[in-house]
C-alpha cells in the first residue's frame, strides 16, 4: 500500500460533518436549557416533560421578608439566565507514516586441501584433493509503521440573553398586576 493512500484514507470530511452536527445538537440543547432556566427564573413551575405544558401558577417566587406572602421572581429581581455559544472549533489530524526496506546478501566459502602419498614395496601411490564449499544467503526485512492521532477542540463562552427575550421579559413584568 502506498504511503499517500494512507493519507487519503483519513475520513476528514466525515470528521468535519460529525463535529458540525454534534455542535449544532449541543447548541440546541444548551439553548433549550437556558430557556427552561429563564422560565424557572420567571417563577413558573418547570414544564411537564411528558405533556410539554406547564400550569400558569408561579410557585417558584423568592420571598423577601418572613411576613410577606408575596414574592418576586428572579427576573423581577434583575437576574437573567445565562446563554452559551460555541465560538472556536478546531480539528487537528496528525499522521506519521514510515516505510523501510533492508536487504542483506552474504556469501561465504571454505577451502580444504588434502594430499596423501604412500609406498608399499615397489608400488607407490599419491593422491591430492581440494574441496570447496560455498554458502549463499539472502534476506529481506520490511518495516512499516503508521501512527495517527486526531484532536477535536471547541470553546464555549457565555453570551448575553437575546435582546428580544429581554424586551419580552420587561414587557411581561410591566403588565403583571402588582402583588397586594
Amino acid at each position: 500500500m502506498a504511503v499517500g493512500q494512507d493519507l487519503l484514507n483519513v475520513p476528514f470530511p466525515e470528521m468535519v460533518k460529525s463535529m458540525g452536527v454534534g455542535i449544532a445538537e449541543a447548541q440546541y440543547e444548551l439553548d433549550l436549557t437556558s430557556l427552561k432556566i429563564a422560565r424557572l427564573m420567571a417563577g413558573y413551575a418547570p414544564e411537564d416533560e411528558e405533556e410539554g405544558t406547564a400550569s400558569g401558577e408561579r410557585p417558584n417566587l423568592v420571598r423577601i421578608g418572613d411576613d410577606s406572602p408575596d414574592g418576586y421572581s428572579l427576573l423581577e429581581l434583575g437576574f437573567t439566565p445565562t446563554f452559551y455559544q460555541f465560538v472556536d472549533t478546531l480539528i487537528e489530524v496528525k499522521m506519521s507514516i514510515s516505510m523501510a526496506t533492508e536487504s542483506e546478501r552474504k556469501r561465504s566459502s571454505t577451502t580444504v586441501n588434502a594430499s596423501v602419498s604412500g609406498k608399499v614395496g615397489f608400488l607407490s601411490a599419491s593422491a591430492k584433493m581440494k574441496v570447496s564449499t560455498v554458502s549463499a544467503s539472502f534476506s529481506s526485512k520490511y518495516q512499516y509503521s503508521a501512527e495517527g492521532s486526531s484532536l477535536m477542540r471547541t470553546k464555549l463562552v457565555t453570551v448575553p440573553a437575546p435582546a428580544i427575550l429581554e424586551e419580552r421579559i420587561r414587557a411581561m413584568l410591566s403588565t403583571e398586576p402588582e402583588p397586594e
